[in-house]
């Protein structure tokens, strides 16, 4: 059963697809209500709020201006995820965003970040995707702004989405230390240069491979303590797509099934969980349900359900 800290779970769906390079995206929260998550959450002993879903702006579906595609719409959604994590988190509750693109972990982890630096507590992201996104304007000639979230935690992008929360560039809301990434096997060259020079770690498939998902884990895990805020960002494109084809930007050679549910129960064994996006779904590619199926599956091993006795 679950080892929920906090007094119980809210859904926070998020329907947008204004930062994705393809459209669908925008149905990941109800393709995650449909595949039954609320349900699957409560059988684990969690007592779960659903708050429906967020309003914004529509997607434009326009070219890149100044760099940057949809800022506008973007950072409207930002901050409206970022208002309503920052709420269900003050209420006690673990928010869990329904995606929705990867663009809105700014507000989400943002929004985790200040709570967490006011009670001086550590703060530990685990980024579960195929992609780094560590792009930028200058680097990525589509604008597309779900694959520069990370460089927007690290103060490197558009001063509105930099400045979520009250950060800035030389107080950002996230830091190397703070930030773990698993699952990479696809990184731009100009990208790959930013994330040397960021200093975060990064355990890519290579290192899966060699390692193992154990291995990684217990490394991506070292340092946490009874004070760490653990937030996890869960970009379905993480998994392989042999096993989960509904997501806009596939890449082989992802985890496997059992990779991610020991993932994920490694995750639950810390107790540490405090917030989770689960972002990318998209419908508009998947097979009958099958890709939000599984990520419902290994959110029920995330809070607390194990393949074996334990």
């Amino acid at each position: 059963m679950s080892k929920l800290r906090a007094a119980g779970v809210a859904l926070i769906g998020a329907p947008t697809d204004v930062g994705a390079s393809v459209r669908g995206a925008s149905m990941g929260p109800e393709a995650l209500r449909v595949a039954g998550i609320a349900r699957a959450l409560r059988g684990q002993g969690v007592d779960v709020l659903d708050t429906g879903n967020l309003v914004g702006p529509d997607n434009p579906w326009q070219h890149p201006e100044g760099g940057f595609r949809h800022l506008a719409e973007v950072v409207a959604w930002n901050r409206v995820v970022h208002e309503a994590v920052a709420a269900q988190l003050g209420a006690g509750r673990l928010p869990v965003l329904l995606g929705g693109d990867h663009c809105l972990a700014i507000g989400s982890i943002s929004a985790v970040a200040r709570q967490v630096r006011a009670q001086g507590r550590k703060l530990r992201v685990l980024w579960l995707d195929a992609h780094a996104d560590f792009n930028t304007a200058a680097l990525t000639p589509t604008g597309n702004l779900h694959g520069m979230p990370v460089a927007c935690l690290f103060g490197d992008g558009p001063a509105e989405l930099v400045e979520l929360g009250g950060f800035s560039p030389q107080d950002p809301a996230l830091r190397a230390p703070e930030l773990r990434q698993i699952g990479i096997r696809s990184v731009d060259p100009g990208e790959k240069r930013l994330v040397r020079a960021a200093g975060f770690q990064v355990f890519d498939m290579r290192a899966i491979d060699e390692l193992g998902m154990r291995i990684v884990m217990e490394r991506a895990l070292e340092g946490m303590d009874e004070t760490t805020h653990l937030h996890v960002s869960l970009d379905v494109d993480f998994l392989d797509p042999d096993i989960a084809p509904g997501v806009g930007t596939t890449e082989r050679g992802g985890p496997s099934y059992r990779e991610a549910q020991l993932c994920m129960e490694m995750l639950a064994d810390t107790g540490r969980l405090g917030s989770l996006d689960v972002v990318e779904l998209n419908p508009a590619y998947d097979v009958r349900n099958r890709t939000a199926e599984l990520a419902v599956d290994l959110a029920e091993s995330l809070f607390g359900k194990s393949t074996l006795m334990r």
